[in-house]
């Protein structure tokens, strides 16, 4: 069971997202403050944070920033009211993976807390797993069955960016500049060189299709 902790300096705020994420099954902690917050995980294993920003003692801000000056790369949904972009744009700088604004949809903020735990499992074990088909970034290797494909490198980092985020949209020059960085020399036409060769190397596999989004750039999609 994911352990999820809210922090939220409003008691009202706290029972609610308690209830919603409870429901959820989900395993919630709560924390009026972030100094609170750092108390708590201190002595509990948590999964990821729902962190309001204006709050006395330590503000949102100021939590995420300790976080991520200490290396902790826990993911962190901030939940405020504040709306404006600079707003925002402020809490990504500090290092929050997502935000949103209060009052908030809960059905949203679902999906967008189960999203933020995939990745997460993504990163910590280095492994995408669709059905029977295993992607282990430390070997490049694709696995089905007692198939094994070992992959060139750049190949191997194009599908597991892809299938990291199935269903969204990436152009051929965010590709380049992820896989093969922003100095490279090298033209945004071999990244359709590379979804041809990784195209025809998966043909015919039912897990996953990567598809060419017209005018824009390419996705995986997950079928199972």
């Amino acid at each position: 069971m994911f352990r999820i902790l809210v922090v939220d300096d409003d008691k009202n705020t706290r029972r609610l997202l308690s209830a919603v994420l409870q429901a959820e099954n989900y395993h919630v902690s709560t924390a009026e403050n972030g100094e609170q917050a750092l108390q708590i995980m201190d002595t509990e294993h948590i999964d990821l944070v729902v962190l309001d920003i204006m709050m006395p003692k330590m503000d949102g801000y100021e939590f995420t920033r300790l976080l991520r000056e200490n290396d902790n790369q826990l993911p962190i949904l901030m939940v405020s009211a504040k709306h404006l972009p600079v707003d925002k744009q402020k809490g990504f700088l500090v290092g929050t993976d997502d935000y949103m604004t209060k009052p908030v949809d809960e059905t949203e903020m679902l999906l967008r807390i189960r999203a933020l735990l995939r990745r997460a499992r993504i990163v910590s074990e280095r492994r995408i797993v669709i059905g029977d088909v295993v992607l282990d970034y430390d070997s490049l290797t694709v696995t089905k069955g007692q198939q094994v494909q070992e992959l060139p490198q750049k190949e191997f980092l194009l599908l597991y960016k892809l299938l990291s985020y199935p269903g969204k949209i990436f152009t051929r020059i965010a590709l380049m500049d992820e896989i093969w960085g922003a100095d490279s020399d090298t033209g945004w036409e071999t990244v359709t060189v590379h979804i041809g060769r990784l195209r025809k190397r998966f043909e015919g596999w039912e897990e996953f299709e990567i598809l060419s989004v017209r005018g824009l750039g390419y996705k995986a999609v997950k079928k199972v």
